[in-house]
């Protein structure tokens, strides 16, 4: 009897490993965990472009206002998924200019440079800027003329887009403060200063 019961426990403890060898091999498991998204849309790099806009602003004790429109040059590094810093460039000629008490004020050209800095959704950027900024002022009495160069400062922002990996259009607001500078006219000297807005439009090849 107690060989006939050690043989049934014998038994029991062997089926689980015998029918184990029985089963078929489970395959390995071709699940792998989805990629996280990389946006096709970098804004690291060199890029230059076109620019055009409308100016108005004070100066000389009257609203001169014009045209605007040149090029701009720069460099963006997204350091972060959607952190972007850059430096920038640019160079307007411009048709401002206004009449006031037989005293014409313009200015032939207009230019920065500046520190950007952006937040990215996708192919979209919102930035601050700021910097320097220059230009040529003309002053007009009685027929008599003479221009000063101006430094200044600017401060603004926008927004850019990515129309393709390579092109990108922006909409920026400038305020542009440049301080005065003595000019010569049959009335004596003048000091005088030009402070402007400026609305324009853009487009950026990325290099």
């Amino acid at each position: 009897m107690k060989k006939l019961l050690l043989a049934a426990a014998l038994a029991v403890a062997a089926a689980p490993h015998a029918l184990a060898g029985d089963l078929p091999l489970q395959r390995q498991s071709s699940y792998a965990p989805p990629q996280a998204y990389n946006s096709l849309f970098n804004w690291t790099g060199f890029y230059a472009g076109v620019h055009g806009g409308y100016a108005w602003g004070s100066g000389a004790g009257g609203s001169p206002d014009g045209f605007v429109g040149g090029l701009q040059a720069g460099y963006n590094y997204q350091f972060s998924p959607n952190g972007v810093l850059g430096l920038e460039t640019d160079i307007s000629a411009t048709s401002i200019s206004n009449t006031a008490g037989g005293v014409k004020f313009g200015v032939d050209y207009l230019g920065t440079i500046r520190a950007r800095a952006g937040y990215t959704i996708d192919r979209t950027m919102f930035y601050v800027t700021g910097g320097a900024a220059y230009g040529r002022g003309e002053l007009e009495v009685a027929g008599l003329a003479n221009t000063q160069f101006h430094w200044g400062w600017t401060l603004g922002g926008g927004v850019e887009a990515m129309v393709t990996p390579n092109v990108s259009a922006r909409l920026e607001y400038l305020y542009v403060d440049l301080a005065k500078e003595n000019y010569q006219s049959v009335l004596g000297p003048a000091g005088i200063g030009y402070n402007t807005n400026i609305v324009r439009g853009g487009l950026n090849y990325r290099f």
